[in-house]
């Protein structure tokens, strides 16, 4: 089954997994996100922002996270407006649990850039997976990732990279709360094995995506993660996206290449 990494689904009490422009939805009942990870802190890393939505129907409202690339900038996922589209929005700094709503900085939302190129359909070889938020209150004070804009790094499988986010972790850890997990850069080879093999839609884009995670699963981003940030050697490698199941052995995550997209990104900062 394949899914994109958004958070709860506006359909009852199931994940959304492939959205409606990618065809009939499908929903899973396991509310899982970060997997096999570690408990993490905001104040270690202020620029990983939570996205919530008041129209999830997860408890806290949440729903993607996304990276502050300056003050009133968030690079996130494209897909994570594909249902909810601009309405909603709430965006947290320095929240390390969402049911503590005395703690952060809250914004909205401005205006929005989403890559023309993106059509909807993940895991179709289509990729472009990014878009740009412009908060109405810019978050000062609070210290930025920069992109990675080195191509070779997302290909350097010496390299392990770590992602964040919030929620339930398919009894891994607690939930709604910041974690983090790192796993192995692998190349774009297993992901093109993976996400091939004649299955229909589901095909892993080497041109700007970027394949991360354990051979033998276990630790890996998931439902609820979408839009937030994979770092590798201090940057801002990938943007958390699409996967076959979550921490499944032999289906590693799949991310989008900020490298390959620093370009397009960049006017819009």
């Amino acid at each position: 089954m394949k899914f994109n990494r958004c958070g709860l689904a506006l359909v009852g009490a199931a994940l959304l997994t492939v959205t409606t422009a990618q065809g009939a939805a499908q929903a899973v009942d396991d509310p899982d996100r970060i997997v096999g990870g570690d408990i993490a802190k905001t104040a270690d890393t202020p620029w990983a922002i939570q996205m919530s939505n008041s129209n999830s129907p997860a408890p806290n409202d949440e729903y993607c996270g996304a990276t502050l690339v300056a003050a009133d900038k968030l690079v996130t996922a494209a897909h994570c407006f594909d249902v909810v589209g601009r309405d909603g929005w709430t965006f947290i700094q320095g929240r390390d649990k969402l049911t503590d709503k005395s703690t952060g900085k809250t914004s909205g939302l401005k205006d929005l850039w989403v890559h023309p190129k993106y059509d909807g359909k993940l895991g179709d070889n289509s990729g472009y997976d990014v878009a740009v938020v412009t908060l109405s209150k810019p978050f000062t004070g609070v210290s930025t990732m920069a992109l990675n804009e080195d191509k070779s790094l997302s290909e350097n499988t010496s390299v392990t990279a770590t992602t964040y986010g919030w929620g339930n972790t398919k009894g891994t850890g607690p939930a709604d709360t910041f974690q983090k997990v790192s796993v192995p850069v692998r190349g774009d080879a297993p992901c093109e094995k993976a996400y091939y093999n004649g299955r229909p839609h589901l095909d892993y884009d080497p041109a700007t995506e970027v394949c991360a995670g354990f051979p033998e699963g276990g630790k890996d981003a998931c439902q609820g993660d979408s839009g937030g940030p994979l770092i590798a050697n201090g940057r801002l490698l990938g943007i958390v996206s699409w996967g076959a199941g979550c921490a499944v052995a032999g289906e590693p995550g799949v991310y989008s290449e900020v490298a390959e997209l620093a370009a397009d990104i960049k006017p819009h900062l």
